[in-house]
């Protein structure tokens, strides 16, 4: 895995090149000579997020019936409106 360093006028001007760069590793995208965002692939980027899962495959995980959960009650969610 290679990082790769771009100023943003670099960015701009080739963005090509680093969507290339990113196949190999994250490409750093500089506003003034400091780092201000990251460009990834996709795979990379979902590997760092952890994936998403709908709730059925999560419910279906072997396991997820021992799984205690007592959510509290909602008593104070909901107030009468005060129209004085």
């Amino acid at each position: 895995m290679s990082i790769t360093t771009l100023s943003s006028r670099e960015f701009n001007q080739d963005s090509a090149r680093a969507k290339k760069a990113a196949a190999n590793g994250p490409v750093f995208i500089t506003d003034r000579g400091r780092p201000a965002h990251v460009l990834l692939t996709i795979d990379e980027y979902q590997k760092l997020a952890g994936g998403q899962h709908s709730i059925v495959e999560l419910l279906a995980m072997p396991g997820a019936g021992e799984i205690e959960f007592e959510p509290q009650q909602a008593e104070d969610l909901f107030r009468p409106a005060d129209l004085s």
